[in-house]
C-alpha cells in the first residue's frame, strides 16, 4: 500500500486509488447518509463537473464556509478534482471576516451552509451591511462571487446565488471525460488548500499547502498511528482546520477508514455516535476528552469500540493524558505536535512508547522532519534546555498567501520554520512543548490573536487602551480576558463590551471576562507586560 500512496500524490489520484482499493467499504456515515468509496468518488466527480461548468479552472480559489458534513467532504474533494485550491473558512467567523478572506484570495465561488447555528452565511457574504460594517474596497471586489448554498434546493433570481440542486443541474453541462481530464491534470506541487490562521500581527495569514507533501505526511501519520481499513473515525475537529481536514478526512480516505463527521462537538452526542457506529478512532484537543470524562452520562454508553486516540495542543496537560489512558478504553492514546505551517503535524508518539513519554512529551519527529531547539541567538541548545522550536521538512509551507514579508519572518533562508513555541528535546529526540514565545493562545484548539481582538475592542467608544491575554480554563484550555482602561468620562460595563465584541468577531475570540483598570502594567519602553496580567500582578493593576 505504501507504493500506492507514493504514486497518489494528489487528492484526485488518491481518491481514485482508494475507490479502487476499498470499493464498497463505507467511506462516510453522516446520519442517514452513507457513501461507499466508489460512491464518494462519483459524488466528487459530479461536483467537479458542476465547478467546471461555473468556470472554475485549475488553480482558482474556491471557499467552503460550512460545518463538518458529508457535503463538505464531497464539495472539497470535487473542487480538488476540478483543479481548484480550496480555501476553508472558519465556521465561527462573521461576514466581515469571511469577506476579507474571500477578497484576499480572489475566490471565484464559495459553498456555504444555509444557516449553521442560526447564522445566514449566504446573506453574510452577499450583503456588505449584514454585520453593520462594510469593508472599503473589499465588498466591491466580491460582486461576481458565486455563492452555492449547500442546503437550499434552488435559489430563484440572482444567477450568482445557486441552491444545491441548481448547482448539480449545471454539472450536466460538462462531460465525465472533461472532469476526469481536469482531475488527472492536477500536479503534486499544485496548491490543495490555503488555510488561514491567526498571527501575532492580528491579521490572519493564509498558509499554502500543496497536494504532494500533504499526502506524503499523512500516509506516514496513519501508519505510525496504527490506523486500519475498516476503522471508524469520529472527526470532531472542523474540516476548516488541518486537524479535521488532513489528520481527519484525508487520512481516513487514504487508509480506508469510515469518516463520521460531527458538526458541533457535544459529549453526549459523541458517545451516542461511538456506540451506534462502533467508532474506533478519535482525535482532538484536550477539551473533548475532558468533556467525555466529565459527562454525567458516560456510564450510559458503551464506548468499548474506541481503540486509538490522539490529542495535541501547544501544551497538553499531563494530567489529562494520564486520566484519559486510565478512564477511557483506548488501547493507544498518543500526543502529537504541529501547526498549520507544517501541514498540522511534526511530531507524534509511537506505539510502544512508555506512559511517561506519552504523558510528558509530544513525541518524536516524523520521518523526514528535522527539529532544533535554539536560544535567542539561534544557537542549538543541549538536551533538556528550553528554547524556541525550529522545524525543517518538505512539509513546511512554501509560504503565506501573497505575503512574502510574513513568510520571510517565519521561515529563514535555510528553510527552518520558527514555530514561536518554547520546548525541550530529550536524548531520544522527544519534544516537550513548555511555553509560547508569542502572545498567541488557543481556545478549545482554535488560535486566537490578542492583537486582532485588541484592534476590535479599541474601536469601542468607551475604550482608551486594551490588552487581551489568555487565561486558564478547565474546559477549553484557555479563554480570552480583556483589561480595559476606559476613556475619560466614558462609561461602559464589562457586559456591554463583551456583547459589543460578540457582534464583531467569532465567538471563540470574544473575551469571557473584562476588567476595567486605571492603568496597564508596562516596561520602560512602554510595552504592556502581558505576563503580569496573566499572573498575580493582574490584581495589582486593578488596585
Amino acid at each position: 500500500m505504501e507504493s500506492d500512496h507514493v504514486a497518489e500524490r494528489t487528492v484526485p489520484r488518491m481518491l481514485m486509488g482508494s475507490a479502487e482499493r476499498f470499493g464498497d467499504r463505507l467511506a462516510v456515515i453522516d446520519g442517514e447518509t452513507r457513501f461507499t468509496f466508489r460512491e464518494l468518488l462519483d459524488a466528487a466527480m459530479e461536483v467537479a463537473r458542476g465547478a467546471i461548468a461555473l468556470g472554475i479552472e485549475r488553480g482558482d480559489r474556491v471557499s467552503v464556509w460550512a460545518p463538518n458534513s458529508h457535503r463538505w467532504i464531497i464539495v472539497s474533494l470535487g473542487l480538488h478534482c476540478a483543479g481548484a485550491t480550496v480555501v476553508p473558512i472558519n465556521t465561527r467567523y462573521r461576514g466581515r471576516e469571511a469577506r476579507e478572506i474571500l477578497a484576499r484570495v480572489r475566490a471565484k465561488a464559495v459553498f456555504v451552509d444555509g444557516g449553521f447555528l442560526g447564522y445566514d452565511y449566504a446573506g453574510a457574504v452577499r450583503d456588505p451591511g449584514e454585520d453593520g460594517e462594510g469593508l472599503e474596497g473589499v465588498d466591491a471586489s466580491l460582486t461576481d462571487l458565486v455563492v452555492v448554498d449547500m442546503l437550499a434546493g434552488a435559489a430563484a433570481g440572482d444567477p450568482r446565488l445557486l441552491g444545491w440542486d441548481d448547482f448539480l443541474a449545471r454539472a450536466k453541462e460538462v462531460s465525465a471525460e472533461a472532469a476526469r481530464d481536469a482531475a488527472m491534470a492536477v500536479q503534486p506541487a499544485d496548491l490543495a488548500d490555503v488555510i488561514f490562521t491567526s498571527g501575532t500581527t492580528g491579521r490572519a495569514k493564509g498558509v499554502t499547502l500543496p497536494h504532494g507533501p500533504s499526502l506524503d505526511l499523512y500516509a506516514t501519520y496513519g501508519r505510525i498511528w496504527g490506523l486500519r481499513p475498516g476503522d471508524r473515525y469520529l472527526v470532531t475537529l472542523p474540516f476548516f482546520h488541518t486537524g479535521g481536514n488532513k489528520a481527519g478526512m484525508i487520512t481516513s480516505l487514504m487508509h480506508g477508514l469510515t469518516i463520521v463527521p460531527m458538526a458541533v462537538f457535544d459529549p453526549v452526542e459523541a458517545m451516542r455516535l461511538v456506540e451506534s457506529y462502533e467508532v474506533s478512532v478519535m482525535n482532538g484537543p484536550p477539551t473533548i476528552y475532558y468533556s467525555l470524562m466529565e459527562s454525567a452520562e458516560r456510564e450510559s454508553y458503551d464506548l468499548g469500540s474506541l481503540r486509538v486516540a490522539a490529542t495535541g495542543a501547544a501544551v497538553v496537560p499531563v494530567a489529562l493524558v494520564e486520566r484519559a489512558r486510565s478512564e477511557l478504553p483506548f488501547e493507544h492514546f498518543i500526543t502529537a505536535y504541529g501547526m498549520t505551517e507544517c501541514f498540522g503535524t511534526a511530531t507524534m508518539c509511537r506505539m510502544g512508547d512508555s506512559a511517561d513519554v506519552i504523558a510528558g512529551t509530544n513525541g518524536r519527529a516524523l520521518p523526514g522532519i528535522e527539529l532544533r531547539v535554539v536560544d535567542s541567538e539561534g544557537q542549538d541548545l543541549p538536551s533538556g534546555e528550553p528554547g524556541e522550536v525550529l522545524i525543517r521538512a518538505a512539509t513546511i509551507t512554501p509560504g503565506y498567501w501573497e505575503d512574502p514579508q510574513a513568510t520571510a519572518e517565519a521561515i529563514d533562508a535555510d528553510g527552518w520554520l520558527h514555530s514561536g513555541d518554547i520546548g525541550t528535546l530529550d536524548a531520544d529526540g522527544n519534544l516537550k512543548i513548555t511555553d509560547r514565545l508569542k502572545d498567541l493562545f488557543f481556545v478549545g484548539g482554535f488560535n486566537v490573536s490578542p492583537a486582532e481582538v485588541e484592534q476590535v475592542l479599541a474601536r469601542h467608544p468607551a475604550v482608551a487602551e486594551v490588552a487581551v491575554v489568555g487565561v486558564p480554563d478547565q474546559r477549553l484550555g484557555e479563554v480570552p480576558k480583556a483589561y480595559i482602561v476606559p476613556r475619560r468620562g466614558a462609561e461602559a460595563t464589562a457586559e456591554e463590551i463583551i456583547a459589543w465584541a460578540r457582534e464583531r468577531v467569532a465567538n471563540f475570540k470574544v473575551p469571557r471576562t473584562v476588567e476595567l483598570v486605571s492603568t496597564l502594567p508596562r516596561n520602560a519602553s512602554g510595552k504592556v507586560l502581558k505576563g503580569d496580567l496573566r499572573g498575580p500582578a493582574a490584581r495589582r493593576a486593578t488596585a
